[in-house]
């Protein structure tokens, strides 16, 4: 067992884990100071539940130890619970408990991305039953398309998701997603765009209504992320060699990228650079890196950066175009960055993209990545949700939304002003 790849991987997943509680803080400076906590609360939610949910069966249906596309014929039925995974094969580079951990900390991140898309209207437990329900039929199916993979004896290739080793079968070359950018962002994207249509507007929905109570939470949770992402696009490679090096510097300079751009259009679009511009033009530089980490020169991250952040600027009014009330733009920075960082990689990957290659082969099977998870994750969502929302309900009423759901919710406040 090598204990430096231990160490570096275990690290890189309490990394990942920190992004949580960052987007919490993220998604709560964009919110109203009245749903702030419920904001924050849904973080802390997929936390709880779907750690509990992975070690229960989640990985056991993400990593089954075969080919298989859905449950219940891919599921590993001797990973339920763990049990299989508490000793480490002889020869193996790291113990499986702790890749266990690394993949446990994306399934929560992928869950909570969601919760943007329903801010200031959503009821507590619906989501939690959501949240349920979604990582086990969607995320947990998607996460084995993407990341599952085996080697045999003698460490050679033996299988993988049909994602990124299955289509290499069809067509000589396997889609690329070294962090997350389908299985995680597309997925995340697809979902809030679903549940965005499912629950409907808030109370007076309309461009420049809902305005951040605190931008500085915004900016700490946009740190937060960024510096969880390290262990997020690093980390993927399981190893601390040259490949996580270029990854870390790609998450470097992708995002910076997408920072300057962001405040670019913004000055150009409405005459002032904003805090929050700068926070969201990093994460969609991020989102956008995530599956092209480990596959491009440190130029053309720049340039994917720079791309991703004034392309996603411009996408997060697509909502007011089509009258969809996605709270705090996941639509705009998670699927529009994914599919760009997804789709970008059919031209500029290295040694397979179109500059590269000279045919468009990669962009192809990048596209059909993108598309099936896109539409598999809304679909299924769209049924998921609405199902909830006729059952036990997913939404509070208005005159609760209006009042501030922390106090009908949770029966806190976030701020409590005292009067002398």
């Amino acid at each position: 067992m090598d204990q430096g790849n231990t160490a570096f991987l275990l690290i890189s997943a309490a990394l990942v884990l920190l992004m949580t509680p960052g987007l919490a803080f993220f998604y709560g400076g964009l919110v109203k100071a009245k749903s702030v906590i419920s904001m924050m609360m849904m973080s802390f939610g997929a936390m709880g539940l779907i750690g509990v949910l992975w070690v229960l069966y989640g990985y056991a249906i993400a990593f089954p130890g075969s080919e298989g596309l859905v449950p219940p014929w891919s599921i590993d039925w001797s990973a339920i619970g763990l049990e299989s995974l508490l000793e480490t094969p002889e020869g193996a580079a790291y113990p499986p408990l702790a890749f266990v951990a690394f993949q446990a900390t994306f399934a929560i991140l992928t869950v909570a991305l969601i919760s943007g898309a329903i801010a200031d209207r959503a009821k507590f437990g619906g989501w939690m039953v959501f949240a349920g329900i979604w990582a086990t039929i969607v995320y947990f199916p998607v996460a084995s398309w993407v990341f599952n993979f085996g080697l045999a004896d003698d460490g050679s290739f033996a299988y993988g998701g049909w994602i990124t080793y299955g289509l290499q079968e069809v067509f000589g070359v396997g889609a690329i997603d070294f962090a997350g950018g389908t299985a995680v962002h597309i997925n995340a994207g697809a979902a809030a765009l679903a549940l965005a249509l499912v629950l409907g507007k808030r109370v007076g929905f309309s461009k420049g209504a809902h305005v951040p109570h605190n931008p500085p939470f915004v900016l700490l949770g946009a740190g937060l992320l960024w510096f969880g992402w390290f262990g997020f696009n690093a980390g993927s490679e399981l190893a601390a060699d040259n490949t996580s090096s270029l990854a870390f510097v790609n998450t470097i300079a992708a995002p910076a990228a997408a920072l300057l751009a962001w405040l670019l259009v913004e000055k150009i679009k409405d005459g002032k650079p904003t805090s929050v511009g700068a926070a969201s033009g990093a994460v969609a530089g991020l989102v956008a890196i995530t599956p092209a980490c480990a596959s491009l020169t440190p130029i053309w991250a720049i340039v994917l950066g720079l791309v991703a952040g004034a392309v996603c600027a411009l996408a997060i009014d697509l909502k007011f175009k089509f009258g969809f009330d996605d709270s705090l733009d996941v639509v705009g920075i998670h699927l529009v960055g994914g599919l760009i960082g997804t789709l970008y990689l059919g031209i500029f990957a290295n040694g397979t993209g179109l500059i590269y290659s000279g045919n468009l082969t990669q962009l192809a099977v990048q596209a059909i990545a993108a598309v099936s998870v896109l539409v598999y994750s809304f679909v299924l969502t769209y049924g998921i949700g609405t199902l909830i929302q006729k059952t036990m309900g997913f939404r509070v009423k208005n005159e609760d939304e209006i009042a501030g759901i922390d106090t009908v919710v949770h029966g806190e406040d976030a701020y409590k002003l005292e009067t002398v």
